[in-house]
């Protein structure tokens, strides 16, 4: 899988793909992550990304030209999207992260400022929003999306068993517990329940299908 980047900030959150999961995914070479600086495709000395909208209105708008060259710039694989973050979206879930993650390529173009051009609808595919708020910028929600696409896609995971559990895909997680058996605070005991340490595997089964919430 191949993640591209339209950003004024390449490095932003750059630590955060370099390591864990999202780390080893790239050094194995199941997913390459590549920056496109939107500065790259102005054409002032300034190398300016945004202006004041026509008709009025508080803030910037980020210009549909660099938008549009960058888009252009990447060459397009089979099973390709161009994805726009905007909170206006459609709203992120996991059913999209397992559609995505069958894919080969993503484009993500993230806004700034009070919005970008409208005219930039006409070049992607679809907007996605993570939800009801507002951030500085989509850096964080495109990390976001990246991260959990990642870890559906085959090898990524070496336990298959913790992707088959997991929360948003067979409901929601049961109550987990390790060691220690009885952790003890304010002289109270908290103790896991006996039926984990039963052995008993059927009995474990039914108590954590019961206990799903």
């Amino acid at each position: 899988m191949e993640f591209n980047i339209i950003t004024i900030f390449p490095h932003i959150v750059d630590s955060y793909y370099k390591e864990s999961i999202l780390g080893r995914a790239q050094k194995n070479k199941i997913i390459k992550i590549n920056y496109i600086n939107l500065r790259d495709f102005t054409n002032d000395k300034h190398r300016s990304v945004d202006d004041s909208p026509y008709g009025g209105g508080a803030g910037m708008i980020l210009k549909v030209e660099p938008i549009v060259k960058a888009i252009k710039s990447i060459k397009r694989k089979k099973k390709s999207k161009i994805i726009l973050l905007d909170p206006k979206g459609k709203k992120y879930n996991q059913k999209i992260a397992n559609d995505f993650s069958k894919l080969n390529q993503i484009i993500f173009v993230n806004g700034y400022y009070e919005g970008i051009d409208a005219r930039v609808d006409k070049f992607i595919d679809e907007k996605i929003s993570i939800g009801d708020f507002i951030l500085t910028n989509s850096e964080l929600a495109t990390a976001i999306m990246i991260d959990s696409i990642t870890r559906l896609i085959p090898k990524v995971l070496g336990n298959k068993e913790s992707l088959k559990y997991e929360s948003h895909d067979a409901g929601l997680e049961y109550p987990q517990y390790t060691r220690p058996e009885i952790f003890q605070h304010k002289n109270k005991n908290y103790r896991v329940p006996s039926v984990l340490l039963s052995g008993n595997h059927k009995e474990i089964e039914l108590w954590q299908k019961k206990n799903i919430k």
